[in-house]
């Protein structure tokens, strides 16, 4: 009955944080702002930190099924 709702919050914990990761990465890349009126670095490093995040916890998700 439990393992329903740990699966969708894995999985949507899961593809938020690759998303994230995902998009941080393609700004990057290109040069462009990933978030407008922070630094770049700054702005990196706390989209990819909680990219991280999200990702983990939704690996602690699946763990619990």
């Amino acid at each position: 009955m439990e393992s329903g709702p740990a699966i969708f919050a894995g999985a949507a914990f899961t593809l938020f944080g690759g998303a994230l990761l995902l998009w941080t990465t393609v700004r990057t890349l290109h040069r462009e702002p990933v978030a407008y009126g922070i630094a770049p670095r700054a702005a990196f490093a706390l989209s990819g930190l909680c990219g991280i995040v999200f990702l983990l916890l939704g690996v602690w998700c699946f763990g619990r099924l």
